[in-house]
This record gives C-alpha cells, sequence and structure tokens, in this order.
C-alpha cells in the first residue's frame, strides 16, 4: 500500500466516523417525528379556531351595526313624533332592508307621507315631550282625593310616625 491509499483510508475512515457522529438515534428520530406531527396538528386546529373567531367577530360586528342603525332609527322616529314606534320601526326597517346606504330622514318622510296614522297631526321638527302625554295605563289624579294625599302627607311628614306614613305611601300609590 502506498502512502497516498494509507491517507485516502484514513480519510475515509474519518468521514464515515463524523457521519456516525451527525446520525440521529432511531428512538429520538420518532420522537421528534411525534411532536412534529403534534405540533402541525395542532397549528392546524388553532387555525380552525382562528377561522372560526374571525367569523364569528364579522358577524358581531354586522349585530353592532344592525342595532346601531336600529337605535338611529327609533331615536329619529321618537323626534318625528310617531305615535306607534313598533309598528314604525317595523315598516321603516322592512323599507331599508332592500337598500345598502339609505337615509333616515327619507324613510320616515316617506312613512309619514304613506301612513299618516302612524305620526302626530302637527309635523314637528323637534323632539316631542314623551312625557307629556298619558298613556292608558296612567290614571288621572281625582281632584277630592288630592287633597286627602296631601292631609296624609302633611300629617306624616309632621308626626314622623311609621302608621302614617305607610298610609301616606299607601294612598299614593293610587295615584302615580
Amino acid at each position: 500500500m502506498s502512502q497516498i491509499d494509507a491517507d485516502e483510508k484514513m480519510l475515509s475512515e474519518t468521514a464515515e466516523g463524523a457521519s456516525e457522529e451527525k446520525l440521529v438515534p432511531v428512538s429520538e428520530s420518532i420522537r421528534y417525528r411525534k411532536r412534529a406531527q403534534a405540533a402541525e396538528k395542532s397549528n392546524e386546529t388553532l387555525t380552525e379556531q382562528l377561522a372560526k373567531v374571525q367569523e364569528q367577530i364579522t358577524e358581531m360586528k354586522e349585530q353592532f351595526g344592525d342595532i346601531e342603525n336600529e337605535q338611529k332609527l327609533t331615536h329619529k322616529l321618537v323626534a318625528s313624533g310617531v305615535v306607534d314606534l313598533e309598528a314604525a320601526l317595523l315598516l321603516a326597517k322592512t323599507r331599508m332592508k332592500g337598500a345598502s346606504d339609505v337615509d333616515f330622514d327619507d324613510v320616515i318622510e316617506n312613512l309619514r307621507q304613506e301612513k299618516q296614522y302612524l305620526f302626530d297631526g302637527a309635523k314637528s321638527s323637534g323632539r316631542i315631550n314623551a312625557a307629556s302625554k298619558r298613556t292608558a295605563g296612567v290614571k288621572d289624579g281625582i281632584q277630592g282625593s288630592e287633597s286627602a294625599l296631601e292631609r296624609l302627607g302633611k300629617k306624616a311628614a309632621t308626626s314622623g310616625n311609621r302608621t302614617d306614613l305607610h298610609e301616606y305611601l299607601k294612598l299614593r300609590r293610587n295615584f302615580v
């Protein structure tokens, strides 16, 4: 054997030794593969969850926009003097459903022209004081009984007695 052959043999042995050192045992490679597969699986589930959450966010944004529009429409209907708010709101919603960008004032004006019975007789430009109108559930006070109410109120205030206060509150409940 020549010197060159011996050197090549030695180089090949060191190269083989180096390549053997770089090899990973089979059990470790199996463990790495399982970890990689588990990571890929968790990555897939997380991307699916992210897609679902993003879809829910877009749905919630749409719902929020709808609620916001409904609230604006309700305020404008009340300001325009609507008598039956629910009916006017439903009619306005159905008219706005087809169009994407509709002016609330135009819809309310069309409702006012077509369904006049939904609004007060006089067209008001400002807010109507809804508290000034009495509804069917509120009873008007009787003039004769109000003096009795005042009398019991004064008696309860001056005496400080619990029974007087209780009688006053019980009678007051009928008027308020």
